[in-house]
């Protein structure tokens, strides 16, 4: 009579230890996980049936010779859960004000408006295994939806692939490469690289902190150039599902933005 009691009680134990541990796999998997505040994305998507926002502000500020830009952008990024490995993504810089002072002739003009949209997907591959990484795919199209003054030349697509690995001692790497087909304003199509990689450090398990080199666009000159900073930054998780985050990027050549600061907000429902 004992054993039996003993068979059920060890029984009736390790069902409690599947349940918790259960509960902790989808406790891991509900925490949000970003793709701001720095460039290189997230191989993750946010799963089936759930809603993810990611929303911010930014400032920019640049000096060239005598002229002097300061623009403010509401960056908002919407994630939609189709599938255990797909999402699909609504992407735009928001609001634009722009100023820009002219210290020669001590005149300022002022230009107001929306950015364009971009409309996309990313797919999860695979998890991380052994030392092979975590890798996500993502498409997009940019869309030539803005105000006048901010936008682009018909459709542009893009192609970036997302490589993660989780490092000893809280840290992790991310690495991403990828193509844009690219219009000008005179209507010549171009194909440009994107290129950034991100060395992260989680201080808890509420803080994680990074620097990264960003190139988003790799282009000729005639094309634009290409566009680099460094950059620094933290997020914080609120509470499983809420993120606040800032990051500082540095512009590395003329064809960047001397300074840009930004705060955000995400949340997942």
């Amino acid at each position: 009579m004992q054993k039996k009691t003993c068979s059920s009680c060890n029984a009736l134990f390790s069902g409690l230890l599947m349940m918790l541990a259960s509960i902790a796999i989808a406790e891991e998997k509900d925490v949000i996980v970003t793709d701001r505040p720095d460039f290189v994305e997230s191989s993750d998507v946010v799963g089936k049936g759930r809603f993810q926002a990611e929303t911010g502000v930014a400032l920019e500020r640049t000096r060239r010779d005598t002229n002097k830009t300061r623009v403010m952008t509401t960056p908002i990024l919407l994630r939609i859960g189709t599938g255990a490995t797909w999402e699909l993504r609504v992407e735009t810089d928001g609001r634009i004000v722009q100023r820009t002072d002219d210290l020669t002739q001590g005149t300022r003009t002022t230009d107001r408006g929306y950015a364009d949209t971009s409309i996309g997907a990313k797919w999860h591959v695979m998890d991380e295994s052994g030392t092979s990484p975590s890798v996500g795919v993502l498409a997009h199209v940019d869309l030539d939806s803005g105000s006048a003054a901010f936008r682009g030349s018909g459709l542009r697509p893009s192609l970036r692939a997302v490589a993660e690995w989780d490092l000893p001692a809280g840290l992790s790497l991310g690495v991403m490469p990828g193509l844009t087909f690219d219009k000008d304003q005179n209507g010549e199509r171009s194909w440009n690289g994107i290129f950034a990689a991100v060395l992260g450090k989680s201080l808890s398990e509420q803080t994680r902190v990074f620097v990264e080199i960003a190139l988003p666009q790799i282009a000729r000159s005639r094309h634009g150039g290409t566009v680099a900073t460094l950059d620094v930054g933290m997020a914080y998780l609120l509470s499983p599902t809420w993120q606040i985050d800032t990051a500082l990027y540095k512009g590395l050549n003329k064809n960047t933005a001397n300074l840009t600061w930004t705060v955000g907000l995400s949340s997942k429902f």
